[in-house]
C-alpha cells in the first residue's frame, strides 16, 4: 500500500507486530520520506476496537489515582515550558488535548485563550468539564481557525495516531502566526528501544500508532511546512522509563502491555492474570523505576531515547 505520509509506493519490510487483539501487521519504511508505518493500515473495525472505552480508562480517571498525580506533575512541567515561549493573551491550541489537564495547568500560569481538539470519548467528556477551554470534539479541520491566529500549537503523542498527518501539519502551518511555536512529541523510531524490541516495543502500539519518523526526518518534514527546529529533548521521565520497562515485560510475554492496561483498570484485558501477578508487576515497576530513569539518562545522552519532544518556530 502507499506510504501513509507521502503516498508514494516502494517500502522496505522491517518486521511484524501483533496488537492486543492478536491482529498482525507488517512494519515497513517508505523509500521516499523514510516514514515507518503499518502495512496494511488497520481497518475501521480494528480501530474502533482499539479506541474502545478500555483505551481511555474505565474509571473517572484514566489511571489509578497515584499515577494520575504523577502525570499531573509532568503536565505542569510541560505547561510551564510552553508559557516560556508565550506573551500574555496568547492563543494556544492543544491537538489531542485528552482530559484537558494540560490546558488547565496552562490557564493557571497566565491569561491565555485556550483551545483544545479531542475525539469523541471519555477523554473529551473529561475535558468538557474543565472551564476556560474552547473544546472541539472531533478532528481538526482547515476552517476551524483563521489563518495566522494561533500563537502556539501542541501535540503530545498525537501525531503518530493521525490517519492524515501531512494534512494536519499543513493546517498547523496555516493557522499558526509567524514566530509562533509548535511543540510536538512522539515515539522515536530511531531509539534503542525500537531497534531492540521491534514488534514488542510498547510505543509501537499497533494499531493505534499508524506511522513514525526519526527526529531528523521529522525535522525535514517540518522545514517543508515553514518551521525551524529550535530544540530537541530526548530525556523524558514521563514516557521513556515506563516504555522500556513495559517493553522488557512484553519481551517475556505472549500478551503485550499487561501492566499498562492494568494501570488503566482494563480488567477485561488482564482477566487471565491473577491479582498476585498484577501486584508483582506493579511492585516491579515502582521498585525498579530509578534504574529505568538511569537508563533514560544514558539513552538521551546518545539521542536514542524511546520518545522525543521537539520545539519548532514558524519562520517569519
Amino acid at each position: 500500500m502507499p506510504c501513509l505520509y507521502c503516498q508514494s509506493h516502494g517500502a522496505t519490510a522491517l518486521y511484524t507486530a501483533t496488537d492486543m487483539y492478536n491482529f498482525e501487521f507488517n512494519v515497513v519504511q517508505c523509500a521516499n520520506c523514510r516514514a515507518v508505518y503499518l502495512d496494511p493500515q488497520p481497518t475501521l473495525q480494528q480501530l474502533d476496537h482499539a479506541y474502545s472505552e478500555h483505551y481511555y480508562g474505565e474509571q473517572e480517571k484514566k489511571f489509578f489515582s497515584p499515577f494520575e498525580l504523577v502525570l499531573d506533575y509532568f503536565r505542569k512541567q510541560r505547561a510551564r515550558a510552553l508559557t516560556n515561549h508565550l506573551a500574555p493573551n496568547a492563543h494556544i491550541l492543544d491537538i489531542g488535548c485528552g482530559n484537558g489537564r494540560f490546558l488547565h495547568f496552562v490557564s493557571q500560569m497566565g491569561n491565555y485563550h485556550l483551545h483544545g481538539v479531542e475525539l469523541p470519548g471519555k477523554a473529551a467528556q473529561r475535558a468538557a468539564q474543565i472551564p476556560n477551554i474552547h473544546l472541539k470534539i472531533g478532528e481538526l479541520q482547515a476552517n476551524d481557525f483563521e489563518p495566522q491566529s494561533i500563537d502556539a500549537v501542541t501535540m503530545f503523542h498525537v501525531v503518530e495516531h493521525l490517519p492524515n498527518p501531512a494534512e494536519v501539519l499543513a493546517i498547523i502551518s496555516q493557522i499558526i502566526k509567524p514566530g509562533g511555536v509548535a511543540i510536538i512529541s512522539f515515539p522515536n523510531i530511531d531509539s534503542w528501544q525500537s531497534r531492540f524490541f521491534k514488534g514488542k516495543w510498547l510505543h509501537l502500539d499497533p494499531p493505534r500508532h499508524l506511522y513514525f519518523f526519526s527526529p531528523k526526518d521529522f525535522s525535514i518534514q517540518m522545514q517543508k511546512h515553514g518551521f525551524e527546529t529550535i530544540k530537541t529533548k530526548y530525556f523524558n521521565p514521563e514516557y521513556n522509563p515506563f516504555g522500556l520497562l513495559q517493553s522488557v515485560l512484553n519481551y517475556f510475554s505472549d500478551q503485550r502491555d499487561i501492566l499498562y492496561e492494568h494501570l488503566k483498570h482494563n480488567k477485561q484485558y488482564t482477566a487471565n492474570y491473577s491479582k498476585l501477578n498484577l501486584t508483582l508487576q506493579t511492585l516491579f515497576f515502582v521498585c525498579s523505576f530509578p534504574l529505568f530513569i538511569l537508563a533514560d539518562v544514558v539513552e538521551a545522552a546518545f539521542k536514542k531515547s524511546g520518545t522525543v519532544e521537539m520545539v519548532f518556530r514558524k519562520k517569519v
